[in-house]
């Protein structure tokens, strides 16, 4: 990468899903982004932004959340400004967590369940949480600071069988 490549900096991730069946209770997903700092970028998240709240200095926001999926197209996103995130912060992973209100609900029985990660116009990632669909909460992508090129992108699909409160603390650990 050249001195002049600013690498990811406003990204969108938006997640959609059909609504389940008739007389089922319904599916509500939800997105999660969990914020590491250079002295623990693989433990205990400084910061975790989910539904009902945001990251304290304003980076990190969910600006919709849909309980239900109903809609057309993405029904929940959040916002990360990674090129405006404190020097101290180094990673964030983000991830999706299926509430269990209803009952046991994994991704594999959840129609049309789909993520995606944009830059303006240019969608840099999609999944469908195909190597997720026996888990009730998964990650996506993890983004990582680089000294030299600003923020870079990888993939992380992983799935966890937890609730969504145990998840926030479980994404950011390293691959067994």
């Amino acid at each position: 990468m050249s001195g002049l490549n600013k690498g990811v900096g406003k990204v969108e991730v938006a997640l959609r899903w059909d609504p389940a069946p008739a007389g089922e209770p319904a599916h509500d997903l939800d997105l999660v982004a969990a914020v590491f700092t250079a002295d623990e970028p693989h433990g205990a998240p400084a910061q975790l932004v989910h539904f009902g709240s945001r990251s304290p200095d304003g980076t990190i926001t969910l600006h919709r959340d849909s309980r239900t999926g109903q809609g057309f197209g993405y029904d929940e996103a959040m916002t990360l400004e990674l090129d405006r995130l404190a020097d101290r912060y180094v990673r964030v992973v983000v991830g999706v967590a299926i509430q269990q209100g209803g009952g046991r609900v994994v991704f594999g029985r959840i129609a049309q369940a789909s993520v995606r990660v944009s830059q303006g116009y240019t969608e840099l990632l999609t999944d469908d949480f195909t190597a997720a669909s026996d888990a009730t909460a998964a990650t996506v992508v993890e983004f990582v600071r680089d000294a030299s090129a600003g923020w870079t992108l990888n993939p992380l699909p992983r799935g966890f069988d937890t609730d969504p409160q145990t998840f926030g603390s479980l994404m950011g650990a390293p691959r067994a």
